[in-house]
């Protein structure tokens, strides 16, 4: 999933790079500042203004990156008056971040940036 630069809405990864559903769930996760916003998430529910404050980022930031991932399935709101609270909805997803973490850390965290392409991903992996 990504995020469209027209509409910042995320576009399925089947239309925007032919994608596999697995690895549209990790493009998904592949933006820092939805990893961060997740991680808060999983600590309990939050208003926009509360992500704003404790990421330290602007609110069409934060709004753009929940609607991204509330199109993913992978985080929902409920409003309670004029307020909406977020939460993740898949609790599960933090055992796949610390899964992640894991690997990370038997790897010795070798991840790099990859040459002219502008992503990351293992030392000598091919990433396409």
């Amino acid at each position: 999933m990504t995020i469209d630069s027209n509409g910042g809405r995320c576009v399925s990864a089947d239309i925007a790079a032919g994608f596999s559903p697995a690895a549209a769930l990790f493009h998904s996760l592949a933006d820092e500042t939805r990893l961060r916003i997740v991680q808060r998430l999983a600590r309990g529910e939050a208003r926009v203004v509360d992500l704003t404050a404790e990421l330290g980022l602007a609110q069409s930031t934060v709004s753009k990156h929940l609607a991204c991932l509330r199109d993913c399935h992978l985080v929902d709101y409920r409003a309670q008056g004029r307020q909406s609270f977020y939460s993740l909805t898949r609790p599960e997803l933090m055992d796949l971040l610390a899964s992640a973490e894991q690997l990370l850390a038997a790897t010795g965290h070798a991840v790099t940036l990859c040459p002219g392409s502008g992503r990351t991903g293992l030392v000598g992996e091919a990433v396409s």
